[in-house]
């Protein structure tokens, strides 16, 4: 069960039969159904300046986003401990995730803010209401803007939180508009929408949260995310494709996305694959990531808590642990 249930709303209940809706009064199912209406065609995601919709609206409408993203140039370093280092001419502006910049050249300025800065009109509401839904996400409600305000090019860098691969993705590539996993982004350039996109469907909300707040990236620049260690990009063509939840790191939203049970209940208990796989459906594009933070979290807590690990170091740690006590 997730940690918070999903509003009341319209979903689609794994139980009923596809293009079937039922309410969802905030705690509980009602008997109440309905047909979801027929979405209108979107437009080609794959054309420049489209937008993908989501199969019946599944990840909500797009925001409209006008503004057009600054164009910079970036390098990527490293194996596994990347980090990356994005050029900007005078005046141009990146934003990124409190706490991930690594280095900065003469020149560069940066600030914190409570928006992306891609709706200068914005006002105080707007961006408090941005704000809390970046933080249902977990992520900080402050994004970092750094410009350059020199006369000569600079360049700033941003560092991975942990071992893995930064991804990047040209959002004008992908019909302006991608799915991340709600703690993916790392950065991007000035122009990039930052949102919250809910999964309609509600077994993913219920079926331990994954997959039901993600975050929603928009624009026609280039966005940085991060996953953890190797990372592939799948091209489906009208397949489907099934992966453990937390290896899912972006996908592009015209594609059907849903939380399903893994097979028999013997195969939940005991398979060691979860109780609930991610379904992806469709034609488009999916990155996937060989080891989610939760994976590897939880590995080296099972590690520290049973004191395996290499038979030396654990034994001289066992031996220092008793002369600490002592």
């Amino acid at each position: 069960m997730a940690d918070r249930l999903p509003p009341a709303g319209w979903y689609e209940a794994q139980s009923d039969p596809p293009g079937i809706q039922r309410y969802w009064d905030g705690q509980a199912w009602t008997t109440e159904t309905r047909r979801a209406e027929a979405p209108a065609a979107p437009p080609d995601p794959r054309a420049a300046g489209g937008y993908g919709g989501g199969q019946s609206g599944q990840f909500g409408t797009r925001a409209d986003v006008t503004m057009r993203s600054h164009e910079v140039d970036y390098e990527v370093f490293g194996d596994d401990l990347q980090f990356v280092e994005i050029e900007l001419d005078p005046g141009e502006t990146v934003i990124g995730e409190a706490g991930a910049m690594l280095a900065m050249s003469e020149g560069i300025t940066f600030e914190a803010r409570m928006g992306d800065g891609s709706e200068p009109d914005q006002g105080m509401m707007g961006k408090l209401l941005s704000a809390g839904k970046r933080a249902m996400t977990g992520e900080s409600i402050f994004l970092t803007h750094f410009t350059n305000h020199g006369t000569a090019k600079a360049r700033v860098s941003f560092a991975a939180p942990y071992p893995g691969k930064i991804v990047p993705v040209n959002l004008a590539e992908a019909g302006n508009r991608l799915i991340a996993q709600k703690d993916a982004f790392l950065c991007a350039a000035m122009g990039t929408r930052i949102g919250t996109a809910f999964n309609r469907r509600l077994g993913a909300g219920l079926a331990g949260g994954e997959g039901f707040i993600l975050q929603e990236l928009q624009g026609d620049g280039m966005c940085f995310l991060h996953a953890g260690g190797t990372v592939v990009v799948r091209e489906l063509r009208g397949e489907t494709l099934r992966l453990d939840t937390g290896c899912l790191v972006a996908l592009e939203p015209h594609l059907d996305y849903s939380i399903e049970r893994a097979g028999n209940l013997k195969s939940m208990v005991f398979g060691g694959e979860g109780l609930f796989l991610a379904t992806v459906r469709g034609s488009g594009r999916v990155w996937i990531q060989s080891l989610p933070l939760r994976r590897l979290i939880s590995r080296i807590a099972a590690s520290a808590a049973t004191g395996r690990g290499d038979g030396e170091s654990s034994a001289l740690g066992r031996l220092s642990g008793m002369l600490g006590d002592g």
